[in-house]
Formats: structure tokens, C-alpha cells, sequence
């Protein structure tokens, strides 16, 4: 389907859900402004500051109005999300409850859920998560297309239930009293706390079952939640929460790994000939000429570096592989040059065409406790403890076409015969047909768990109506437990392997030339003395670890009426720990005596009922079958002594302290001015160890080892910050804010480490002496509270990015890289093979822009049952300018990695004292996920634009009971995305398909 199409589509489903709510036979409401929000919880009665009677509005619209109001008197720019009710928050996960927030995007992850967040085009690394008040990191692991095991700062929300908080709120703007290290936002969750309830019950319980359906998937799972509050008089209270669901997810998809030039892995013919130097893609036809001169490619007695024979002769490839190529389709590639000017640069093949099927089995657990005592009014002690666990059982299984991707040293694309093939005007592939072609059936068994916990003492004391003193003591881990098994079989050298985009553009008709679900044409084992591969073999076990101790303390003094001095001091500590083992080969062994490929192999099935009828079901391995089969417990695993795997870790220390001002004009002079005015001072000491590849000493047992390097330095920043309110008259206020801020590098980028993978022929490198991300940052608003719970506003926003960190790389010897050459023992490498090596640098920033458009309207002036009705909507536009170092001699200047330039959310709702029901349309502009995009020839990769339709519906059946039905993704969107900004080749096309829920609530 076409953008046009998709968006055409996507249009009238929405237009279709408005219609259909706005037909709804409902009966009229009479409904009075809305009364002042107590507390985050909105089950508490709500009013609006312009309201003339109180009455007591509950669910999403008493949300909205607390959570506006909690805007509305904050003077920074602070937007909140609180719970419908006790133990209700609006959306399933809070990700996609953040969607309705101006300038909050969305990145989806496996199964559709949303995952984490970008804020203002700055994305999930540049945000700093605070639960109960303390920093907090969730860690997950994903398939390598979407980023592989966490290493970062970044916080994953797929791993908490939305049922254990009461609140969010997003902070776009800082003061000087928030810690450092966001660039984008501060968001902060808050889990429920006893007095928050302002009921007059001692004893609360909330509970909620849900059953999840997925229309690919096609199986129930359960998801249940339950709550319980008890006050002890008015002095002390105790809250627990539970959340348990379990996720059943199939997921399909269709990718290319990487689009590469093909004269990436050609062969260059020998010096000495007519054409020495000239990279030849793929196995010349018989008799072939160039430019006037007979070409064989590979050259008859072709030898590996090894000096092994591969076969090749005037007929063959290789040992039976016959040259089957046409001279018109070699010319017609020979004859594109492309932009790195070489013959065959022109033409651009996906590197590892395949099918991508992913199931999962995910369970997720979290709970909270806290005690609360409020000895009397000026005292306010509470005990939090929060727990969660994400545990995910994922079998990603795969189909590749691994010529394309293969230089001859692995018996690669130099040995593929081309019959026919056609491009575009920009190189990239329509179809085409090809012999010589080695298959492969991947299989990757992960299994992880995610789990986080935190406990911390806050206390909060006033000595009198002027002084008051408040501070927290904390410590939180999150751990990361991954064991991930990949097994492939090879069927090598098959024919009649074509590959044709003209009846889709994001999902090609692949067609294998044999009957690809029959292990018997499949092969394991070691490989033969040709270089022919008969399947691979790696497994690692690894554990993250991250822990992080505070401790602060603030004081405020009201000095005068108005006028209040605050100061406060914080020490906290991150640590994060890397071990990674890898097995000690990764080298096949042959199989057991009596086991066979049919031992451990099962099929692969939905794939071409799921993708169009364009690819197909396929044989893979079955891991539980493969671990008994060929005794995977017994082989040895191995890291420092065999430089596999990591050994590293980084300790930062942070000591700061702030001093500001705050300031209300409205009892002193004529015009009410807000606002706080302030310094932070943090100083930053970071140690950091990780591993460097090396020889290993004479008589080893692997010709390789790691040593461990260590690196300390420390850095200091002033970090000065101001926020303005203005109130112009009592329903309009205008803002002003600007900071000083910082964003720290991700722990991944800081850990002193080198390797290189000998497969694909890359090396990268990290960078401990990698300085912060600083910006200078203004932000100004105007809003309009021009009605009881609604608003409108509009705000422009500037940072001026002075630093950036970029991955960049180049083409170097292996021999040049610094590692040594005995990593190339028992490979068809020789020292002169050029890898691509990467590394993380700092790099000059540049600024960033934008403004946002907000409005918030219940529709109280219409007659009847449609005052009932209400609307959300945003948008947000955001530009920048990085200049992105692609080469040692090319830069290009580029949006910021993650940064969509337009994103928008609609939400139409119905609402009255039983019926609710409510419908989203988020939309996301495409977006940049790498530049360079590590691909040759390619300026970056892109996730292309989105829009996302979910809506939710409810009915009290009484007052203690509400039936819940949920839908998402109605249009069944996909997740695509693409290499280079001209060519837009897809790289990968993903379906998760729609999920629907009911639910039943119980509150007493």
C-alpha cells in the first residue's frame, strides 16, 4: 500500500470512530463546571478555578481537568497525566498515554507496544525518568533492528504496568532544584500513596481483569491488577498494588539487514591483467568480455588466502557451481556506476533478504508498597518500596539469501551467477535472478529478564509557616538477564533464486528454487576445506547491572510574602556493570552419531499468509530439540580469556547543589508574576574499565585474550535556569523559561572496549573520554484558559546543541585497526582485507527549533447530551540542524537522529455518568535512526511516517463494577523503515496487527 493509500485509509477509519460516537443514542447530561482536584487522583473532586457551583466529576474528563489545573499553576512547563480512578490509568501502557502530550512521540517496539518516548525531537537517551523521585533506568533487549541489548540511559516503559502509578507528569522545562542530565524532559511517575485518597473510606480496593487478544496471534491472555488502601485514622496509611499479565506475540516481517553497492563484497581481479583493480560483483558468465577483454572472475585455480582451492575454472564458479550468468544483465550492472564512481557501484541489493518471524511469550509482574505517617500537619513521612520484573521467551526465526552479504573469503556473492536483473533510475532493485546462491535458516532463542526495584525514605517537615525541610534517601537496581542461542543450517550454491519488488515496494515475492521447508536439503557442521559454511553456531549469556544510590536534602525559607529562598544538596551514585560469556567455538561440530538435520528441525509457518503471499513458510530449528540433540550444556564458555563476549563497567559519582529563587508578585504588586530564578552546581567523577583485544600469551588455550583497561576523569557544570509566568489576566498566562542543560553519554559509548566481527569484516571502538551533550535552551508560551477545563495554547521552543556524539567510521586494514592479527587465524582474511571501523566521537551540535499548538475543549456549550462530548488535539513542528561527519573528508548536514518534524494527536471522547468512550489518532513524521547510516553509499536510515488509531469504551454496570472494552492499532499499521534518504530502499517492513481487551473493574 501506497503512503497516499495508507494514509487515505488511515483517515477514514478515524473520520468512521468520530462518526460512530458522535450517532451514539445518548441521553442528556446536565453537567455543572467542574470542582478543585485534591490530589492526582481523579475519582476526588475536580474544579476549575473559573467554576461557579462544585460538583463532583469523575473518570477521563476529571482527569484532564486535575491534571490541566496542575499545569495551569506550576511556572515551569509541566504537562501531567493522572489516573482516571484508583488504580485506573487511561491507557494500557504508559507510553502511549504520554502520546497525548504536545511534543511527546512515540517509538513502538516488538509487538506494537509503545516503548519509550522522544520529547520535542530530542530522543529516549536525551530523557531522564524519575520514579517517587529518584532517577531510575529500565533495561530490555531487543532484536538487533531494534537496538540490541540495552547499554544506555534510556528507559524502557514496556517493562511497567501502568496499574501501580497514579500520575506522570513531563517536564520540558527544568529548574535549578531538578537534578541534571536531561536534554529533552524530565518525566516523572509517581506510584499512589494512601492520603492521596481524599474519600472519606478508611479502606479502598480497586482490582481490574482483562483478557488481550491479538487478531495475528490469535490466542486470550490475561491481564489483572488489584490495589488496597487502609488509613489508620488520619495519622497513618498503607497502600499496596499488584499488576500480572502475560503477552502472547507473533510478529512478521520482512527484512534486508543492510543495502550495499554490490561491488561492497565483489572481487577485484588480479594485478597484472587488463583490468586489474576492477571489482567484479559476481561470477562472470562464460566467455566474457570487459572493455574488449576476456574477464574470468573468479580467475580459474582461484585460491583462499589460506591457499585452499575453491573449484573454479572457464565453467565454474566454484566445485559444482556452474557460471550460469548472462553477459546482458553483467553489463547492465557494469554499467552503473553510481556516487563511489566504481563500475557496479550503481546497483543496490538488499545485504541478507529474508522473512522475519518473531513469537514471544512475555510476562510481566509489578508492585508496590508504601507506608505513609502524617503525625500532624506539618509532617509528611512516607516509606516507598517498588518492584517489576519483564520476562520474555522470543524466538526469532529467519530465512537469508547470504550470498549478497558474503565476500569470497566466506564463499560469498563472488561466486553468485546473475540471469537477469533490473533497477531504478537510483539503483534500486526491481528484480532480478540469480544462481549460485547460499541460503540460510537462522533461528535466535533469547531469553531475558527485566527486573528493577527501588525503596526510599522521603521527609517532608515544616518547623513553621516560613520554614520547611524535605529530602530523600533511595537506592534502586535494575538488572538485565539475557541468554541468547543462535543456530543456523546452510543450503549452499542453489539456483533459480529471484527476488521481485514490482508488485509491493516494501515486502518483495521471493522465490528459492527448492522446497525451502525440507531439512534434508540443509546442511550442519563444520565447514568443508572449500570455505563452504555448513551452518553457525553462538550463544552468550549476559548481565547488566545498573544501581543507583541518592541522597538530598532541599530547605525552603519564606523570606518575605512571596518571596521564598531554596536551597538543597544532592550526592548519588550510578554503577553499571557489563559480563557477557560467549561459547568457546562458535565453529558447528559435527553432529552426534544417529542425529540428523529432522533431529532438531521443525517449520517455520504463517509467513507467507501473514506477508502478502510474497515470501514463505520455511525449515528452522527448533532450540529445545537442538540443545538435547547435540549437548549444547556440555560446551565450555569462555570471556577474558578468549576476548569473547564484555568485561566492563562504569561508576559515576555526583556531587551537587543548588540555590534558587522563587517568587509569586500577586499580594505585591500590580500584576502577578511567577517564577523561580536559580544555579546548580554538579561536579561529576567517572571511572570506567572495559576490555581490549589482544594476543594471547604462548601456550593458550585461544589465540586471544582480553586485557582490561581503565580510564578515570572528572568534569564540573554550572547549570543556571529561569522560569516566568505571567498571569495577563486571570485566564491568560504567558511564560518564559531558559537553562543551561546537559545529557551525559550512554554507558555503552563510555566503556573502554575494541573487537571486530570477522563475518560482515567491521571493528568498532568506543570512547571513555566522551564529553556531555550541553545545550542552551528558551522557551516561551502563551495559554488560554478560556473556559472551565479547557485550554488553548501555543509554545516556541530553542536549544542550542553546542556538542553532539556521533558514530563515525571509515575503511582501514584490519592490520591498521590496532588489533591484533591473531584474530584472523583459521579465517580467509589476510591483514590487508579492509573492515569498516566505528567509533563514538564528539562533534559540533547545532540548534534545534519548534513550536507546539495545544488544545484542550469539553463541549459544555452544546445542548444536551453533546455537552458530554470533548476533543484533544496538538501538533508539533521541530527542525534542526546536525552536521553529521559521513567520511574524513564529507560531512552532510542533516534533523537530529530520532527527531520527527511533525507530530500531531487527536482524541475525541464521550462521557457521562455510566458511558464513556473515547478515540485516538496519533501521527508521527518520519525519522531519521542513524547517520551515517553505517551502510556504504547510504546517507542514513529512516523509520518511516506513522498513524496510529486506538480507541476505548466503558460502562458502569453500578457503582462498584465498570465493563472496560479497549482496541488498538485499528488500521493494523506497520513499522517500516528505510536506507537513504534518496533511494528509500526498505530495510524492514513489520506487521504486529490490532489488540483488543475487556476488561471488568471492581472498586469498593
Amino acid at each position: 500500500m501506497t503512503d497516499k493509500r495508507r494514509c487515505t485509509h488511515q483517515l477514514y477509519v478515524s473520520i468512521s470512530l468520530a462518526s460512530l460516537a458522535a450517532a451514539l443514542p445518548l441521553e442528556a447530561q446536565t453537567r455543572a463546571p467542574d470542582t478543585p482536584a485534591q490530589a492526582p487522583s481523579a475519582a476526588a473532586t475536580v474544579a476549575d478555578p473559573d467554576a461557579a457551583d462544585d460538583i463532583v466529576v469523575t473518570g477521563f474528563r476529571a482527569a484532564l481537568t486535575s491534571a490541566l489545573n496542575q499545569k495551569r499553576n506550576e511556572t515551569a512547563a509541566v504537562d501531567s497525566i493522572v489516573a482516571e480512578d484508583i488504580g485506573k490509568f487511561p491507557d494500557s501502557n504508559l507510553a502511549e498515554s504520554m502520546q497525548r502530550i504536545p511534543g511527546v512521540a512515540l517509538s513502538r517496539g516488538d509487538g506494537g507496544e509503545g516503548r519509550n518516548i522522544s520529547v520535542r525531537g530530542l530522543g529516549a537517551q536525551f530523557t531522564r525518568v524519575r520514579i517517587n523521585g529518584m532517577e531510575g533506568v529500565s533495561q530490555v533487549s531487543g532484536t538487533d533492528i531494534r537496538g540490541g541489548v540495552a547499554t544506555g540511559r534510556s528507559f524502557d516503559f514496556v517493562t511497567f504496568p501502568t496499574e501501580i502509578f497514579s500520575a506522570l507528569s513531563v517536564r520540558k522545562t527544568l529548574s535549578a532544584d531538578v537534578e541534571e542530565g536531561s536534554l529533552g524532559a524530565t518525566v516523572d511517575l509517581r506510584a499512589p500513596r494512601p492520603f492521596d485518597q481524599k474519600s472519606d473510606k478508611d479502606f479502598v480496593f480497586s482490582g481490574t481483569a482483562r483478557g488481550i487478544y491479538n487478531d495475528i496471534r490469535k490466542q486470550v491472555d490475561p491481564r489483572l491488577s488489584a490495589l488496597v488502601s487502609k488509613k489508620f485514622g488520619d495519622t497513618f496509611g498503607i497502600l499496596g498494588s499488584i499488576a500480572y499479565s502475560r503477552r502472547h506475540i507473533d510478529e512478521y516481517a520482512y527484512s534486508a539487514v543492510d543495502v550495499i553497492p554490490t561491488t561492497v563484497y565483489g572481487l577485484a581481479q588480479p594485478s597484472g591483467t587488463a583490468n586489474a583493480g576492477v571489482i567484479f560483483p559476481f561470477c562472470t558468465p562464460v566467455g566474457y568480455t570487459y572493455r574488449g577483454v576476456a574477464v574470468n572472475s573468479p580467475v580459474p585455480g582461484y585460491r583462499q588466502p589460506n591457499g585452499t582451492p575453491i573449484g573454479a575454472d572457464a565453467n565454474n564458479c566454484s566445485t559444482n557451481n556452474p557460471r550460469t550468468g548472462t553477459a546482458s544483465a553483467y553489463d547492465y550492472i557494469m554499467s552503473r556506476t553510481g556516487v563511489n564512481g566504481r563500475p557496479g557501484g550503481g546497483v543496490y541489493l538488499p545485504r541478507l533478504p529474508r522473512p522475519v518471524k518473531s513469537s514471544q511469550d512475555q510476562q510481566r509482574l509489578a508492585g508496590s508498597l508504601t507506608l505513609q505517617w502524617k503525625p500532624d500537619d506539618r509532617t509528611d513521612i512516607s516509606l516507598d518500596g517498588l518492584y517489576s520484573r519483564f520476562k520474555v521467551n522470543r524466538l526469532d526465526t529467519m530465512f537469508d539469501a547470504r550470498s549478497f552479504g558474503r565476500a569470497i573469503s566466506n564463499n560469498g556473492q563472488p561466486l553468485t551467477s546473475v540471469r537477469e536483473i533490473e533497477v531504478d533510475d537510483n539503483g534500486s532493485l526491481i528484480h532480478g535472478l540469480f544462481d549460485g546462491v547460499d541460503l540460510r535458516s537462522e533461528m535466535q532463542d533469547e531469553r531475558f529478564t527485566s527486573e528493577f526495584k527501588q525503596a526510599n525514605l522521603n521527609i517532608d517537615h515544616r518547623f513553621s509557616d516560613t520554614v520547611r525541610l524535605y529530602g530523600l534517601v533511595g537506592i534502586n537496581r535494575s538488572t538485565l538477564d539475557v541468554n541468547r542461542l543462535q543456530v543456523a543450517i546452510d543450503s549452499n550454491d542453489t539456483r533459480n533464486w529471484s527476488i521481485d519488488f514490482r508488485d509491493n515496494p516494501d515486502i518483495p515475492k521471493i522465490g528459492y528454487g527448492i522446497d525451502t521447508t525440507n531439512p534434508a536439503l540443509f546442511q550442519y557442521g563444520p565447514p568443508l576445506a572449500t570455505a563452504d559454511q555448513r551452518g553457525q553456531l553462538s550463544n552468550f549469556i549476559r548481565r547488566n547491572t545498573i544501581t543507583s544510590k541518592t541522597a538530598e536534602l532541599n530547605g525552603e525559607w519564606e523570606a518575605a510574602p512571596g518571596f521564598t529562598l531554596q536551597a538543597g544538596g544532592q550526592y548519588r551514585t550510578n554503577e553499571y556493570v557489563a559480563r557477557e560469556r560467549q561459547l568457546g567455538t562458535t565453529t558447528p561440530l559435527a553432529l552426534p552419531t544417529g542425529v540428523s538435520l529432522a533431529s532438531f528441525t521443525t517449520v517455520t509457518k504463517g509467513v507467507g499468509s501473514n506477508l502478502g503471499g510474497q515470501l514463505q513458510d520455511f525449515v528452522t530449528i527448533d532450540p529445545g530439540r537442538f540443545r538435547s540433540a547435540v549437548g549444547l550444556d556440555s560446551y565450555a564458555y569462555c570471556s577474558i580469556e578468549c576476548a569473547r563476549g564484555t568485561y566492563g563497567g562504569v561508576s559515576e559519582k555526583y556531587s551537587s547543589g543548588y540555590l534558587m529563587v522563587k517568587f509569586n508578585t500577586e499580594n505585591t504588586l500590580p500584576f502577578a508574576l511567577r517564577g523561580d530564578a536559580g544555579v546548580r552546581y554538579v561536579h561529576t567523577r567517572l571511572d570506567t574499565y572495559g576490555p581490549i583485544t589482544t594476543a594471547a600469551p604462548a601456550g593458550s588455550t585461544y589465540s586471544s585474550r582480553f586485557v582490561i583497561s581503565e580510564v578515570g576523569r572528572s568534569y564540573e557544570d554550572w547549570l543556571p535556569s529561569m522560569n516566568l509566568a505571567l498571569d495577563i489576566t486571570p485566564d491568560l498566562i504567558a511564560r518564559a523559561s531558559a537553562a543551561r542543560v546537559m545529557s551525559r553519554p550512554s554507558y555503552g559509548q563510555l566503556i573502554p572496549a575494541g573487537s571486530a566481527n570477522l563475518v560482515i569484516q567491521t571493528a568498532s571502538f568506543s570512547n571513555p573520554f566522551l564529553d556531555p551533550i550541553r545545550a542552551n535552551t528558551f522557551d516561551a508560551a502563551l495559554e488560554w484558559y478560556f473556559a472551565p477545563g479547557s485550554l488553548i495554547s501555543v509554545a516556541y521552543f530553542y536549544k542550542n546543541i553546542e556538542t553532539y556524539i556521533q558514530t563515525t567510521s571509515r575503511q582501514v586494514a584490519f592490520q591498521d585497526i590496532g588489533l591484533p592479527l591473531s584474530l584472523l587465524t583459521g579465517t580467509q582474511l589476510s591483514p590487508n582485507d579492509l573492515f569498516t571501523v566505528q567509533r563514538s566521537n564528539n562533534t559540533p551540535g547545532g540548534p534545534l527549533r519548534g513550536f507546539e499548538v495545544n488544545l484542550q475543549l469539553p463541549f459544555r456549550f452544546l445542548p444536551g447530551a453533546l455537552s458530554n462530548f470533548g476533543a484533544l488535539a496538538n501538533f508539533t513542528r521541530v527542525r534542526s540542524d546536525i552536521n553529521y561527519i559521513i567520511s574524513p573528508t564529507l560531512s552532510r548536514t542533516a534533523p537530529l537522529v530520532g527527531l520527527s518534524p511533525e507530530t500531531a494527536s487527536g482524541t475525541l471522547y464521550y462521557e457521562d455518568d455510566k458511558f464513556s468512550i473515547r478515540s485516538t489518532v496519533n501521527y508521527r513524521g518520519s525519522f531519521l535512526t542513524a547517520v551515517p547510516s553505517g551502510s556504504v553509499d547510504a546517507d542514513s536510515t529512516s523509520n518511516a511516517s506513522s498513524i496510529f488509531v486506538d480507541a476505548s469504551a466503558s460502562y458502569a454496570l453500578t457503582h462498584n463494577i465498570k465493563l472496560i472494552a479497549e482496541v488498538t492499532n485499528i488500521t493494523n499499521e506497520t513499522n517500516r523503515l528505510t536506507v537513504d534518504t534518496v533511494r528509500r530502499d526498505p530495510l524492514y517492513t513489520a506487521y504486529f496487527g490490532r489488540t483488543y481487551a475487556l476488561a471488568v473493574n471492581f472498586q469498593f
